[in-house]
């Protein structure tokens, strides 16, 4: 067996497939329990030197990882739409568990992508407490507009406006605690980083805290131009030859909270944020749409607080 395999690793919520090289068969496609017993038959087949490459599939790859991590074997998770445009790249048309953890493998090989190393405990539950608390606001806002449509109905039902009146109540006290829980680990872990972020004028408690948890305590980023192509406010050109020339636009491919959060503050910031304000104003002056202006501030917005998160200072404006 070779003593650098680059291994593709294709899971999901029961069981994960994997497509080891192989001098003769090309890959040894074999399937494991995603649990501790698959765990250990499958480290089985690696050395010290083997990489392991992996999707981001929602939540299922993460115990998989952390433990080869622990095994001291090198792990790499990968976006997987970026494991999709290479499969799309390479004209691949049947889709298997054996096919996609080959294609995965191939990815690695070709790419070689960063190492990837489990993020700190306190920041998982952040993840976890965040991702319930969007899901109550989905269901805040259908039984909002659920009892605006009732009232607007002509027909009054007490009860069911009652009912539906306790349910908003009782999610919205939700909402309101785990938003401090999410403050409470924040300010225990980076008390001095979520003060300095607010020395800005515009970002909050809370824009300082999400800010926090997606760059893993500005860690996570080397430059501020990762970190805006990360939340999705890279602006993206179309073009193609002299006779397709589209509009700029902003790069979707990221996270919509951060980018809600950020536009509400790039509001604030247009006029409390001195050069935010100057931009703003500058770019209107060029004939910018208001909209567009604001995600210029927005961009700022985060700009200026990777400058902060990466040094030990406070926001003074000039």
């Amino acid at each position: 067996m070779e003593t650098n395999l680059t291994v593709g690793i294709d899971i999901s919520k029961s069981s994960f497939d994997v497509a080891i090289p192989n001098q003769t068969k090309g890959y040894l496609h074999l399937k494991f329990s995603n649990d501790l017993n698959g765990f250990t038959k499958f480290k089985e087949y690696l050395t010290k030197e083997s990489k392991c490459i992996m999707e981001a599939s929602g939540v299922y790859y993460l115990q998989l990882a952390i433990y080869l991590h622990k095994q001291g074997m090198r792990v790499s998770v990968v976006n997987p739409l970026t494991i999709k445009r290479f499969s799309q790249m390479r004209l691949m048309r049947a889709k298997t568990d054996r096919k996609d953890a080959a294609i995965i493998a191939e990815y690695g090989l070709v790419e070689k992508p960063e190492q990837w190393k489990p993020r700190a405990t306190y920041m998982l539950q952040m993840q976890q407490i965040q991702a319930m608390q969007d899901n109550l606001v989905k269901q805040l806002t259908s039984l909002t507009n659920q009892q605006e449509v009732f009232k607007n109905s002509g027909i009054k039902n007490p009860f069911l406006q009652k009912v539906l009146a306790k349910e908003i109540l009782r999610i919205e006290n939700q909402i309101e605690l785990m938003e401090k829980e999410l403050i409470r680990i924040t300010k225990e872990n980076h008390s001095d980083l979520y003060d300095r972020l607010q020395t800005i004028n515009g970002i909050g408690k809370r824009t300082a805290m999400t800010l926090i948890l997606i760059t893993d305590g500005f860690e996570r980023f080397e430059n501020s131009k990762q970190l805006c192509a990360y939340v999705g406010l890279s602006p993206r050109i179309y073009e193609s030859g002299t006779s397709v020339k589209g509009k700029v636009k902003i790069c979707k491919m990221g996270m919509a909270r951060m980018r809600r959060l950020l536009y509400m503050c790039a509001m604030s910031a247009k006029t409390c944020n001195k050069s935010c304000r100057e931009m703003y104003e500058r770019l209107t002056a060029r004939g910018k749409n208001g909209k567009l202006a604001l995600i210029a501030i927005a961009n700022k917005l985060l700009k200026q607080a990777f400058a902060i998160g990466k040094s030990q200072m406070v926001y003074k404006e000039i």
